[in-house]
């Protein structure tokens, strides 16, 4: 009888032991995930485009007379400023004709003042019929044509003096002078093809951008539909290195036209640069901020999977804690989340953590991916007697 009361006994342990393994498997078939709770939000719309810096203002200096060159009075490769010497063409046939000019001019102003004189005396002897009034008319009209001499000199002698000046070539504009073709004893004439000089001013300095027409036709129908907002106007520029140029510059405005050869449109975008970083040619990338998506979701990159059709799926903690397959729409990243457009409503729960041996239906225990979890750690009182019992 007592050999009989053991076996049953042994039998009663061996099927609660049996009990608890069974527990134990079930509750490895419900794994521990992190979720995180999805919000809709704006989020901007970030673009990169290849972009050449262009020089603020530039002028080609040219003469506007002909004449020989007698010295250069610039540093090239310098900076000048509007209105400074820079070549100075022989004058002394142009200071000729300005003394030409002053003497022809005092000439008919003796004329005019004596024909004046004339027309006035005329006058009165007219009015008593001494003279024929035919006489007076005439005086009168030689004393107009005398004053209308006088102007035509006095316009002559402008000319001289304006043609005089242009002996001194100035600078039109403030900027960096480049090299220069000519030097002194050159012959050089108000048509020629070639200039003498170029001064560019590249602080500030424009970028100009292209962007493909059917990119904007697409981010204008975006915008018109409600879908996304106008973005910022602001601009970044990663230099040829990779580097950041360390100031941000603005968009001006975009051409109406596009260019028949690329199918793009320029942007014009304008920067400062005190410290002449940028040179005028130079090839950039714009980086800036063209539209903001609205109700877009941002999911951590750990929480998007792929097809082999290479669309996107999430898993969320759906009804009764089991795990729920959804497709979505994520085309593009910003920093470490994928921008879910379509596919997740607001509020739900995307699980992020724990997806490994994941599948449609599977039961789960989902905590929030913020919270502290334990991983393999030993159950309560099962380690800490066999440590006493050492």
């Amino acid at each position: 009888m007592l050999r009989l009361g053991a076996i049953c006994v042994a039998v009663a342990l061996l099927a609660g032991c049996s009990a608890s393994e069974d527990e134990g498997g079930g509750n490895r078939q419900a794994p521990q995930v992190g979720y995180v709770v999805v919000q809709p939000s704006s989020v901007p719309v970030p673009i990169e485009l290849g972009a050449r810096t262009v020089a603020f203002e530039t002028s080609e200096v040219r003469p506007q007379i002909n004449g020989l060159i007698r010295r250069r009075l610039f540093e090239q490769g310098g900076y000048v400023r509007a209105g400074q010497p820079l070549f100075q063409i022989d004058s002394s046939l142009y200071q000729a004709a300005v003394d030409q000019a002053s003497a022809n001019l005092a000439s008919a102003r003796a004329s005019a003042e004596a024909a004046k004189v004339k027309a006035e005396r005329f006058k009165p002897l007219a009015e008593m019929e001494a003279i024929a009034k035919q006489d007076y008319t005439d005086a009168a009209a030689q004393a107009r044509v005398a004053n209308a001499v006088v102007a035509q000199n006095s316009a002559a002698l402008e000319t001289a003096r304006i043609n005089l000046r242009y002996t001194t070539i100035t600078a039109p504009i403030s900027g960096r002078i480049g090299r220069t073709l000519f030097t002194a004893g050159a012959l050089v004439n108000a048509n020629q093809a070639d200039p003498l000089a170029v001064i560019q001013r590249s602080d500030p300095i424009y970028v100009d951008m292209q962007q493909s027409s059917a990119e904007l036709t697409a981010l204008r129908q975006s915008i018109a539909a409600g879908g996304v907002l106008p973005g910022s106007t602001s601009v970044r520029l990663l230099l040829e290195d990779g580097s950041t140029y360390g100031f941000a510059g603005t968009i001006e405005f975009s051409e109406a036209v596009v260019s028949e050869e690329t199918g793009t449109v320029t942007l014009r975008a304008r920067f400062p640069n005190p410290q002449g970083t940028l040179l005028p040619g130079m090839f950039v990338k714009a980086v800036f901020d063209q539209a903001v998506e609205q109700n877009a979701f941002r999911v951590p990159q750990a929480a998007i999977q792929r097809d082999f059709d290479g669309s996107a799926f999430v898993y969320l903690v759906g009804k009764d804690k089991k795990a729920q397959r959804r497709k979505v729409t994520a085309d593009r990243t910003l920093g470490s989340d994928w921008i879910v457009t379509a596919g997740l409503k607001p509020g739900e729960q995307v699980i992020t953590q724990g997806l490994g041996n994941l599948r449609q239906g599977q039961p789960i225990r989902p905590v929030a991916a913020s919270a502290a979890q334990r991983v393999g750690a030993p159950k309560d009182g099962a380690a800490a007697p066999a440590a006493k019992g050492n």
